[in-house]
């Protein structure tokens, strides 16, 4: 992405609805998982950071991320080690494996999403977790994406199956941002068929933000217990078969 997107993420993502909404739906699902105490956590992608203190309050963070101004912007937050890297042949930390892998909303702006899922494989430990989001529904594709730099969109069965067919085991998938679905759909098809671009990343009025953040946030009690018929995201939980354990040995 380009260093303005990156320096508007940093500027937004402690307080805009999106962000601190989806960390909290993100975050009830990892306290599912039962992680060991001394869990070793790898955010892959992790931009300018704003996913790494909710991360930390469940093990040591490790990240990766490419871009190097997003990089400076996360290791500055000294919430653990920020290396350069690249998938799905140039992953860091060659001497570590985890308890918990987590892109979020980064498999999208993958060339091979496949291969990158096999090579994350390597880093996980036996009982080690995938935690994946992406964007959700090719028909909604608009200006957005292409400003985030984005290669594609999912449908959950797609999902599924690029997840299944790189040797892990789904364990958990659904769409999520259930409830503001026809509010962002709508407005997103309204500004397509009016043909404008206008980037999403903007600062609402402050009780509409909250009023946001609390609608979307809502969905954690849900997450795991139900499957939402649709959403603007997905979210999916894996593990390594065990027919890729035993090949590692």
């Amino acid at each position: 992405m380009d260093a303005q997107m990156y320096q508007q993420m940093m500027e937004l993502q402690d307080k805009h609805w999106w962000f601190v909404a989806r960390r909290l739906i993100i975050e009830q699902v990892i306290q599912t998982l039962k992680l060991p105490e001394s869990a070793e956590i790898f955010e892959v992608g992790c931009g300018t950071g704003g996913n790494l203190e909710m991360l930390a309050r469940y093990g040591e963070v490790s990240a990766m991320e490419l871009d190097e101004t997003a990089r400076l912007f996360a290791s500055d937050l000294k919430l653990g080690e920020i290396q350069p890297g690249c998938l799905p042949d140039d992953i860091p930390f060659p001497d570590k494996t985890f308890d918990l892998i987590v892109l979020l909303d980064v498999l999208e702006h993958l060339e091979d999403a496949t291969g990158s899922l096999q090579a994350l494989s390597k880093k996980l430990k036996p009982s080690g977790w995938l935690l994946i989001t992406v964007p959700a529904y090719p028909w909604l594709w608009t200006q957005q994406d292409e400003l985030l730099h984005h290669k594609r969109r999912y449908l959950r069965r797609n999902l599924q199956q690029v997840v299944g067919g790189a040797s892990y085991r789904v364990q958990f998938s659904s769409y999520f941002n259930f409830f503001l679905f026809p509010l962002i759909t709508g407005g997103r098809l309204l500004l397509t068929l009016l043909n404008k671009n206008e980037n999403e990343l903007v600062m609402p009025p402050t009780l509409i933000n909250q009023l946001l953040i609390n609608v979307f946030a809502f969905e954690r009690y849900l997450i795991r217990r139900l499957l939402l018929p649709f959403g603007v995201s997905i979210m999916l939980l894996a593990q390594r078969t065990e027919l890729e354990h035993i090949a590692q040995v």
